[in-house]
């Protein structure tokens, strides 16, 4: 019997329909243990290249471009380069608790380099545009052995920042370098040079893979203190990529255009591990992938030339698609389309139902839970707007928590509290073990950090991020539903809106607001737009800022921190502005401080020794109400 889901042995040549509750609950009657095909990422590999080894894994596109002629990786290829890969690491002194850590945009090294990571040891993709103190920090979080790094490429600095780092880490023996040179006295190898060396048709570490067994660290949280590794076993991931398979309907033969990095779970094993697994082909969309601006340019002709019947990626990247014109591209290959990182924007949403008649599958997870763990299913009602429900063997509550993060209750239909998961996918911590406090709600439970609702039909409503929550004057305001309002208007392209510090509400809300290309609006009309739409008057952002673009994470997601401080600095310089010496200077920064939290510093140029006491009273006075703390630097 033919399977059309190589790591199932249970599904034959029809996807099952998991229309409801009951049909879902009938599935799990298999126990999940009987239906997996594969121990480790490694032999869930194999399962998707025995499909069909001559077929591509990789169509790797320099420029994002759909005519130009793509490096071609069979399956046949890649598992023969995970393969040498694994074993190069083994050559280098890995064992199973050791760490290859690499920083690589997406070129075909990254993929041989994670997944022989994993059959070797344990993998730890890092973020190559974080600075080198961060890196660093990462690095040594990691207890990082061996190290996989682009070369002096022109137009890039990761290795300016690998130079920089290597002192500081005596415990880092041997640096394997794509694009580069060896220079052995320094422990420095040319990567492609040393796999060729290596066997490709065995592991020669002889390793035999359990599926507790540690694959990777994924580094996830804010960008200063201690950094925060999660650690996946390849039971986590496995499941991941089953379980997308599975949902995604993805099968021998499928493409996906890929364009989100590796260190990010929704890169690594949403979109990489489960098209590998399924015998499917990731057409790569340049180094960058989805930050090159020829990939969404040209992202219709890309569904044209190669057919996906999936289009997934980020909220931003599907609305930044939409303000590209079809023309006369072929799209009718296009089943699905799929999305999360961060909620899809419902107007977002309905344009993708309506332009392409398919249905809108959004996503919802976390790194912890190995990427996605709930779905829209498009087996049942879809409701824009909400993440469905959860994927087969995984389960979601919401509940209500104490001010030490500790279980009270579950919450009622509809009532907001804390989104909390389980299943094979959820991690059993961070590497550091006191990153676990307040990681659990129960065990096996994560906390998500995220606020939601159970509707009467078990679809989850993510409502927002708690540390996003708006507190004005007591009165919590969820911003994603104000910037839903937002992306209603014609001329917006991206929308966000946070807490400016207030003295006497403690938060006002605050817009910022990224213009579709070409496009103009007024400032007091689009302000009239929202305040029309925007049930709560609290709710109503007290100013707009329109900005050339917001600022996104690597994987395309609002970094509102970077906005909260803007709007701080902001906020500060207009309360000082009458307190400003004649002919003297004031700026004013806001950031993160380790010690201190949100940090306020206010900075005057000019200001004599006599003057300085008085005008630092009457700043500290002005300052006082605010909940943010604040420093004054004279120049």
């Amino acid at each position: 019997m033919a399977h059309i889901h190589p790591l199932d042995r249970v599904i034959g040549d029809t996807w099952p329909t998991l229309a409801s509750d009951a049909e879902v609950r009938e599935f799990e009657a298999v126990p999940y243990g009987e239906r997996i095909a594969a121990t480790s990422t490694y032999e869930a590999l194999q399962l998707g290249a025995a499909c069909d080894l001559d077929a591509p894994a990789l169509l790797f596109l320099p420029n994002a471009d759909p005519d130009e002629t793509p490096l071609r990786v069979s399956h046949r290829e890649f598992i023969g380069r995970v393969t040498q890969a694994a074993n190069l690491f083994t050559e280098a002194g890995v064992g199973p608790n050791d760490v290859v850590s690499f920083l690589l945009p997406l070129v075909p090294q990254a993929f041989f380099t994670l997944f022989g990571a994993e059959a070797a040891g344990i993998a730890n993709p890092v973020n190559p545009l974080l600075e080198a103190g961060q890196l660093a920090d990462i690095l040594r979080a990691a207890n990082t052995k061996v190290l996989v790094a682009l070369g002096p490429v022109p137009g890039t600095d990761i290795w300016a920042k690998v130079e920089r780092i290597r002192e500081s880490m005596p415990q880092l023996k041997t640096v394997f370098v794509v694009g580069g040179s060896d220079d052995a006295a320094r422990g420095i190898l040319n990567l492609d040079a040393a796999l060729a060396r290596q066997p490709a048709d065995r592991l020669t570490g002889n390793r035999r893979i359990a599926g507790g067994d540690t694959a990777a660290y994924f580094h996830t949280g804010g960008t200063t203190g201690m950094p925060k590794l999660v650690r996946h076993t390849h039971a986590n991931q496995v499941y991941q990529a089953w379980a997308m398979g599975l949902m995604l309907r993805l099968r021998p033969g499928c493409v996906f255009l890929f364009g989100l990095p590796l260190f990010h779970v929704g890169g690594a094993l949403t979109q990489g591990l489960a098209t590998l697994t399924s015998g499917g082909t990731l057409v790569v969309l340049s180094p960058a992938g989805w930050r090159n601006p020829a990939s969404v340019r040209n992202v219709w002709r890309l569904v044209e030339r190669y057919r996906p019947e999936v289009f997934g990626a980020v909220p931003t990247v599907m609305a930044a698609a939409l303000n590209v014109p079809v023309g006369g591209a072929d799209v009718s290959s296009l089943q699905r389309a799929a999305g999360g990182g961060s909620a899809i924007p419902v107007p977002v949403g309905k344009a993708y139902v309506e332009r392409f008649d398919i249905p809108v599958m959004e996503v919802y997870g976390m790194t912890e839970t190995s990427s996605v763990h709930l779905i829209s299913y498009e087996t049942r009602p879809i409701r824009i707007g909400s993440v469905g429900h959860p994927v087969p063997y995984s389960r979601v509550r919401v509940v209500q928590l104490d001010e030490q993060d500790r279980l009270v209750r579950d919450c009622a239909v509809d009532e907001i509290g804390v989104v909390t998961m389980s299943g094979p996918g959820v991690f059993s911590g961070y590497l550091n073990e006191s990153h676990n406090r307040g990681a659990f709600v129960a065990p096996g439970w994560v906390n998500s950090g995220d606020l939601g609702r159970l509707d009467e039909d078990g679809y989850l409503w993510v409502t927002g991020r708690a540390k996003d929550l708006i507190i004005r004057g007591g009165h919590n305001i969820d911003p994603m539903a104000i910037e839903e309002v937002f992306f209603q208007h014609p001329a917006v392209a991206l929308a966000s809106v946070v807490g400016q510090p207030d003295a006497y509400a403690g938060e006002l809300p605050v817009a910022y607001v990224q213009l579709k290309p070409g496009a103009m609006a007024d400032e007091a009309e689009l302000r009239a737009f929202v305040a029309d739409r925007t049930p709560e008057r609290a709710a109503v952002p007290v100013n707009l800022y329109f900005v050339d673009s917001i600022p996104l994470t690597a994987v395309g997601k609002v970094f509102k921190p970077a906005l909260r401080w803007d709007a701080a600095g902001r906020t500060v310089t207009q309360m000082l502005a009458e307190l400003v010496p004649a002919g003297k200077a004031l700026s004013v920064t806001a950031g993160p401080c380790p010690v201190r939290g949100n940090l306020i510093t206010v900075k005057f140029e000019g200001v004599s020794d006599g003057e300085r006491d008085k005008l630092g009273q009457e700043v500290s006075a002005r300052l006082a109400p605010l909940v943010w703390k604040h420093e004054i630097v004279w120049a």
